[in-house]
């Protein structure tokens, strides 16, 4: 016995099909669709990753990692410290002004800020090359971070450290006055020959002070933090420990240390 309705319970095979392959192209419509947003997403990301890489190629990259470094954190923890109008955004703005043009002193910190990263820029041109580093922009390199170690010694001198003055400042531009005008393998009175160059051992001697005082600071804002003051007490000494292990590196490659074929820098 066959029902009338039993017609209506049978599967069509064409219909099923039909509808089989609008849900497959349907379907394989929103994963290509899925993948090309994927791509789009990633292939930035990948030439991002690419260019830093790039930059990190040189002691220019990695002076001006510490710049940026120190410059953006050290900016965003003057504007949280300070109290801000709700109803205005005066306060920001002074924050901004007082950080960058405040006194004396933090016009010289920033003119020192300005040229160091000048001195990074052209770091990592001198660096870029086949034949890196290229000489002449080396040297370049070396005599704006001199000037730019100046404008610090007289920013902290104004700012009432002079024993960072004399060190970071005054020091540090004699290595990079030095490594500018002497050419490496030429001897240096009363420096033995078989000693690293003297010049970018200055360099690296002038960081030691500051590590030193940075460290000393870290260590009093732990239990300040830990008993529940501001977290800004800690913020600012751990970014100048990065900073400072960043250009050390840097430093480290103009002795030709830490790449993978050591390479001496010739000013001939």
């Amino acid at each position: 016995m066959t029902l009338a309705g039993d017609a209506n319970l049978v599967p069509n095979p064409t219909a099923t099909r039909h509808r089989a392959d609008g849900f497959d192209r349907v379907d394989g419509d929103r994963t290509c669709r899925e993948v090309a947003a994927m791509k789009a997403r990633v292939i930035p990301l990948a030439r991002l990753v690419s260019a830093f890489r790039v930059r990190m190629n040189g002691p220019g990259g990695y002076y001006n990692s510490g710049n940026a470094l120190g410059l953006i954190v050290g900016l965003a923890i003057q504007i949280a410290t300070v109290p801000v109008d709700l109803h205005e955004g005066s306060s920001v703005i002074k924050a901004m002004i007082d950080y960058f043009a405040g006194s004396h002193g933090t016009v010289a910190l920033t003119l020192a800020t300005l040229i160091f990263f000048w001195g990074g820029e052209v770091y990592h041109r001198a660096w870029a090359r086949p034949d890196a580093p290229d000489p002449a922009l080396n040297r370049a390199g070396d005599l704006l971070s001199g000037i730019g170690a100046i404008a610090l010694g007289i920013a902290l001198l104004l700012l009432g450290d002079p024993l960072l003055a004399a060190t970071s400042g005054l020091l540090h531009a004699l290595g990079k006055f030095g490594s500018t005008f002497h050419k490496p393998g030429m001897p240096v009175p009363l420096w033995p020959a078989a000693w690293p160059d003297p010049f970018r051992s200055a360099v690296l001697a002038s960081r030691l002070p500051a590590i030193l005082a940075t460290s000393v600071a870290l260590g009093w804002a732990l239990p300040e933090v830990w008993s529940g003051g501001s977290f800004a007490a800690l913020a600012m000494p751990l970014t100048l420990l990065g900073c400072y292990l960043l250009w050390t590196r840097a430093d480290l490659l103009l002795f030709g240390v830490g790449t993978k074929a050591p390479r001496q820098i010739s000013t001939c």
